[in-house]
């Protein structure tokens, strides 16, 4: 009960009023339509949340809609039930002014005064105390904005691509008790927009032409790329994810949020314009290197009137699969993907014809965008180009743009808060899935606040649009809390809490939480704006002499370590290894095991960098020899071993877990299944069928370290023995054609279907021990 006390008080001193949030609504002008049904619909859902959760005290808790305060977002009340209330077994009364804010109150509960929490690698819910902990004095609570927004589009390749329904009712719910309420709901797209095709007079051989493997349909969905170079697309994958899709919306809509749907973007097959040929279509550019075959979308120009027919066939589709349950629609027409002309007028007409296709089939529609192409191509959005494509959409609450990377590049300051349109404040942080511990607790805390509050904000939602979803929850949890206090977070009284409901256990020795206490101080705190992303470790990349160390933004994902690792990493594992031998109970917590595994991980792969150094100095030098070189590869090969058992210790870091989601959706067809692992792997090594984006989606995974990476290195480090040992020159084209080899035969292999997923092989707290004994 130590612990919860401490929690509780802890949480309560963050805590503040909301004056600052509540004098930015009176700056504030929109209208903030309904943008659901979601708010009118009855508070079933959580009951079912808590069922789900907390099932042995399915009865304690109880939810009230109310009218709330019209100058208030999001409100909810917590307190006790008295005894003179009905319901023996009802103990805490959560009143709220929509479900999504009740959900936020019982999350309120839950951690603050039951000290339990859930994550990313289950929940822990069930862990409250009986009886359960009292209010004592009734608590209320209001979010500082009305949106607290989740994902990117390319989350769903990235993450989500393999996912079954239970995968996403552990994340659904972690969403909805964080107070998500906006969150993106891409699953399922390809069905409609087969439909509406088909409606169009497209055979289905035009179509699947168009469409793009299972792990990559967020580009095709972008018009970033189109076909496959991994195979036709089956039909039953688009079935399975409409029918996945339709369970998803519901459930979202059963907690209170508002589900984000897609809407026609534009983006057809090459053969419409044989089949219209008066139709204006135009050729998009050409996208990361990718060959003619696969990119170069073609482009149905908004104010072409079939833009209109097709759009309104798409939502009306989309309403009579999931009903009636949102107004507001994603499209973006130039993602990485500049438009056909500059020109101003063309521009504003652009998007005045596209908003008209909107309203014209949804008259209360809003139109939201990630604004990504404000920043990676803004050399071509120039402020008056931005302007006039924005100002083509009428009103200021018809638009939400998503500012999509404001922890490190926003743009909604140079755009002068986007010309007055509505925009999300959010944290993009993790490229490709990438696993590299990095964050700055005060730019998702002090920031937000600092914009919301600024001189004509328009900023109406904070929210998380990372590209993957891979660790880090830290600087996640932390944007999602801000969105509830209109004063930054305290970061040292936030990270006690924070570990003590991670490391939920009897008397939590003080040394855990002192280790996220160095860590937030240090990695969680990078203040260099050119490494502000996961960052990369080199072992993941394609073996090269130079261009591997110390990359930042510029270069892409940055593998530029910005700390010491020898008293930031070091340091805070040993503590942690400390707690487990202080309290043995400690050491079989799920996020305890995952966090020793992870924290592991990273010093070796810091490690990586040094040994690769060495290598590389050796090889230089004109007075070694190829033994010499041998002898420092020794080392670099068995840091890769080590590295894979490790990772081999944890299910969460697990190759075989992403390969057996993936073949799980071919419900034994051997072809599809083949099909889909080949998509899995090429995603998160080549990325394009001869290695267009390579490694950008790579991982450090317990099985891919020892059966693609070991191998691309092994054949490094034996090539600079036999150039050193031959007296020729190195090769960088010769090197990098043989990795290429590598990665189409890794490729192309098929796992045994009966061992598509194998858990853990050793004891992680045994393991961990080892390499800290070894590489510290």
């Amino acid at each position: 009960m130590l612990v919860n006390h401490l929690t509780q008080e802890i949480m309560k001193a963050l805590i503040v009023p909301l004056a600052v949030g509540l004098a930015t609504l009176g700056r504030l002008s929109f209208a903030f339509p309904d943008h659901s049904a979601s708010n009118n619909a009855n508070v079933e859902g959580l009951y079912n949340l808590v069922n789900r959760r907390i099932p042995q005290h399915a009865g304690a808790f109880r939810f009230t809609l109310t009218s709330g305060n019209a100058t208030a977002f999001d409100t909810f009340t917590l307190r006790d039930v008295t005894s003179q209330d009905d319901g023996c077994d009802t103990q805490i009364d959560i009143e709220c002014t929509s479900i999504s804010a009740c959900a936020r109150g019982l999350y309120t509960y839950v951690t603050e005064f039951g000290g339990v929490d859930i994550w990313w690698t289950g929940s822990r819910l069930d862990q409250i105390t009986h009886p359960l902990p009292v209010v004592g004095t009734p608590i209320t609570r209001s979010s500082v904005v009305r949106y607290r927004y989740f994902f990117n589009t390319v989350t769903f390749s990235y993450t989500t691509a393999f996912y079954a329904f239970e995968d996403w009712e552990l994340l659904l719910d972690w969403m909805a008790l964080r107070g998500i309420n906006l969150p993106l709901a891409w699953v399922g797209y390809e069905y409609i927009l087969v439909e509406v095709f088909r409606e169009a007079g497209l055979s289905d051989a035009d179509i699947t032409g168009f469409l793009s493997g299972p792990a990559f349909q967020a580009w095709n969905r972008f018009g970033n790329i189109q076909g496959s170079w991994t195979g036709e697309l089956p039909r039953q994958w688009i079935d399975d994810q409409f029918a996945l899709q339709k369970k998803l919306v519901s459930r979202m809509v059963e907690l209170g949020m508002t589900p984000v749907l897609p809407s026609f973007t534009g983006f057809v097959p090459r053969t419409f314009a044989a089949l219209y040929p008066n139709a204006s279509v135009v050729v998009g550019s050409q996208w990361d290197g990718f060959p003619p075959t696969y990119t170069s979308d073609s482009f149905l120009e908004p104010f072409d009137p079939l833009f209109a027919t097709l759009q309104k066939s798409f939502i009306d589709k989309q309403t009579a699969a999931y009903g009636n349950v949102s107004h507001i629609y994603t499209l973006d027409q130039y993602n990485e993907n500049n438009p056909y002309s500059g020109d101003l007028s063309y521009l504003a007409n652009i998007t005045s014809a596209t908003f008209a296709s909107l309203k014209s089939a949804d008259p209360q529609a809003t139109w939201l965008m990630q604004g990504w192409l404000f920043f990676i191509s803004a050399t071509f959005w120039t402020n008056e180009r931005v302007q006039a494509y924005l100002g083509g959409v009428p009103g200021n609450d018809s638009m939400i743009i998503l500012d999509l990377y404001s922890e490190a590049q926003p743009q909604w300051q140079r755009l002068d808060s986007y010309f007055g349109k509505q925009w999300i404040w959010c944290q993009l942080h993790d490229f490709g899935g990438n696993q590299g511990m990095e964050g700055n607790f005060a730019n998702v805390t002090v920031v937000p606040i600092e914009a919301l509050s600024s001189p004509g904000s328009t900023m109406v939602g904070m929210g998380l649009t990372p590209e993957g979803l891979e660790g880090n929850e830290l600087v996640y949890d932390a944007l999602l809390d801000q969105a509830w206090s209109s004063n930054a977070l305290d970061r040292a009284a936030y990270v006690s809490s924070w570990a003590s409901r991670r490391y939920y256990t009897p008397n939590l020795p003080s040394v855990a939480v002192d280790a996220w206490q160095l860590l937030s101080s240090t990695v969680y705190s990078n203040t260099d704006p050119s490494s502000q992303a996961t960052v990369k470790s080199i072992l993941e990349l394609e073996p090269a002499l130079t261009g591997l160390i110390n990359r930042t933004l510029h270069d892409s994902i940055p593998t530029l370590v910005f700390y010491d690792t020898n008293t930031t990493i070091v340091p805070a594992l040993k503590m942690l290894i400390e707690a487990g031998y202080e309290s043995e109970e400690l050491t079989s917590v799920p996020e305890y095991q995952y966090d020793l595994v992870d924290i592991t991980r990273q010093l070796l792969a810091n490690r990586f960098i040094e040994i690769y150094q060495s290598l590389i100095t050796v090889y230089n030098s004109s007075t070694s020899t190829e033994d010499d070189v041998s002898r420092v590869a020794v080392f670099l090969q068995q840091l890769l071993s080590d590295l894979d058992r490790v990772l081999l210790t944890n299910s969460h870091f697990l190759f075989s877990k992403w390969i057996g989601a993936a073949k799980a959706w071919s419900s034994g067809n051997a072809t599809i299944s083949s099909y889909l692992e080949y998509n899995a792997r090429n995603q998160i090594s080549l990325w394009g069928p001869t290695g267009q984006i390579n490694d950008y989606a790579s991982k450090q995974w317990g099985g891919l370290v020892s059966g693609y990476y070991a191998r691309r290195w092994g054949s490094f480090v034996q090539y600079l023995v036999e150039t050193k040992k031959d007296g020729m020159a190195y090769n960088a084209t010769m090197v990098s054609d043989m990795m290429l080899e590598i990665g189409e035969e890794w490729d192309k292999q098929v796992s045994d279907s009966g061992e598509a997923y194998v858990g853990p092989t050793e004891n992680g707290w045994v393991v961990v021990q080892h390499m800290v004994a070894k590489y510290c």
